[in-house]
This record gives C-alpha cells, structure tokens and sequence, in this order.
C-alpha cells in the first residue's frame, strides 16, 4: 500500500488524502457514477442454506480471504463514488486485512474514509465505507438513533454555498427504528437541493415513499431493481437516490453474488 497518502487530510478528520479535489463550483461534465454495496465483508453467498453452512465465516477467515475482495475491487472500478456497508476494518474473520484499505488500493480509489460502528477487537471490525475519486471539502460522521451499529457517512463537494451531499446509509432491521432514522437523515439533508443518497435501507421503495425521506424532490427510479437476497432477488432493500436537481442516465442492479445482497449502480449528470 505505499502509493497510498500517509497523511491526514487536515480539512477532513480521519480521511486519506490524495483525490484530487473538487473545488468552487467546478464539477464534471462527464457522468458520475454511483455504486452502492452492502458487502457483508466479502462473504459471497448463492444459496439460502449458505446462512447456516458458512455462518462461521462470521467469525473465522476463507482459506483465502483475499480472493472475494479480488472479484469486488472488479466492480467497483466502474464508479467514481462507492458506499459500502459491513466492510469490515481489519478483524479475525477478514484474516486481519482491512477491506476499505484493499479495495481503495487495488481499484484505485485515492480517498477512503472509514465508518466503525462496532468494534469487538479481533472478533469483528463492522464499518461503513466510502470511496471517492474526488475529494470532499467536509465529512461528517453519524451515529444514528436506535440501538448503536448504525452509521450514516456525509460527504459534501463542490461550492459551500451550493454543495453536492452524498450520503452512506445503514439503516435499523425494525421499521420503528428506521422511522427515527429517517427523520434524522432528513434533518442533516437541509435544504440542499444537489443531494445523493445511497445505502442498505433495509426497507422497500412503498416504506421510503412514505417516510420523512418521502416528501423530498427525488427522482423516483422504477424497474427490476431488487436486490435481496443476491441469488434470487425478491426485495428492494439497496437504494440510490438522486434529487431532482441532478439528472439520472442510468440505473441498474449488478446479477452478483458477491454478498447475500446486490450491488446497486447510478450514473448522474450534476
């Protein structure tokens, strides 16, 4: 890993530095493409039966933990700007490799900022990750309400007076705690009109409708975009939004199994 920056970036607490920035109101007039993961630490699963037949895989390494993170850093070259959940940061089941770091490293990703929401030492590392091609000029790093594990990662570019927020979600399993969670996300948005959100919502597209998160502009997108479980999708559980201030060129699923979940792709012109 030594082409990765060994410093601090001193504007964004916790963050590698060395994308290069996106500064005023200089943003690309290519499309930026969006992916979100829930990784679930690089445990790929095809099978139903797999949640009992490799459950130790939650606690100890694959005889080669290095060859899922292989076929994922696949993937994520194709995007400029990824969201990942349940990356883990460097545990006995990752066979001490911290994922975010790999996966910055081998596709190519100059920006990384971490996420740790639960921290059992050598057991487990359970983060959120984001990984940029362009550099924020701020990040912020939230613990949302509920029951501690759930994280949400903000990351503003561009002008201050009219940033672009793009934001990293894991959401609660309980519709009660996703309601607070909600509410909350919906606080830090503001009145931003550049904004994207991508993550494991762990709830469908009528839930999100319908949650404080529903009454913003977004522009809804419809299709085959089941994500859950990846061996056979029947439920929309990963999401990206964009705002109506943003035009979307595309979105689509990946058919990977690279997790019990999807990944989800968008490209938007800003």
């Amino acid at each position: 890993m030594d082409w990765l920056p060994r410093e601090i970036d001193p504007r964004v607490a916790g963050a590698c530095r060395g994308a290069h920035s996106l500064a005023g109101d200089t943003l690309p007039a290519a499309p930026l493409r969006l992916l979100s993961f829930n990784m679930q630490a690089g445990m790929a699963m095809t099978h139903l039966h797999h949640y009992v037949t490799r459950s130790w895989r939650h606690l100890l390494p694959s005889r080669n933990p290095r060859e899922s993170l292989d076929a994922i850093v696949d993937l994520l070259r194709r995007a400029d700007i990824v969201a990942l959940q349940e990356v883990d940061g460097g545990s006995l089941r990752s066979g001490f490799i911290n994922q975010l770091q790999h996966l910055a490293q081998h596709a190519g990703f100059r920006f990384q900022y971490q996420q740790l929401n639960r921290d059992l030492g050598r057991l487990g590392q359970y983060a959120n990750g984001l990984l940029s091609r362009l550099q924020p000029y701020r990040i912020e790093d939230h613990q949302l309400p509920g029951l501690r594990g759930r994280g949400a990662i903000l990351a503003a570019y561009g002008d201050p007076q009219d940033p672009l927020l793009v934001l990293n979600l894991h959401l609660a399993l309980t519709g009660r705690g996703r309601d607070r969670q909600f509410a909350y996300v919906r606080q830090l948005i503001g009145d931003v009109r550049r904004v994207l959100l991508l993550g494991d919502l762990n709830c469908t597209h009528q839930e999100l409708l319908q949650s404080p998160l529903g009454t913003m502009d977004w522009q809804w997108a419809y299709g085959q975009l089941d994500t859950y479980p990846s061996w056979g999708p029947v439920r929309r559980l990963d999401h990206i939004l964009a705002s109506r201030a943003l035009q979307i060129e595309r979105v689509q699923v990946f058919d990977l199994r690279l997790s019990d979940h999807r990944p989800v792709y968008m490209e938007v012109h800003l």
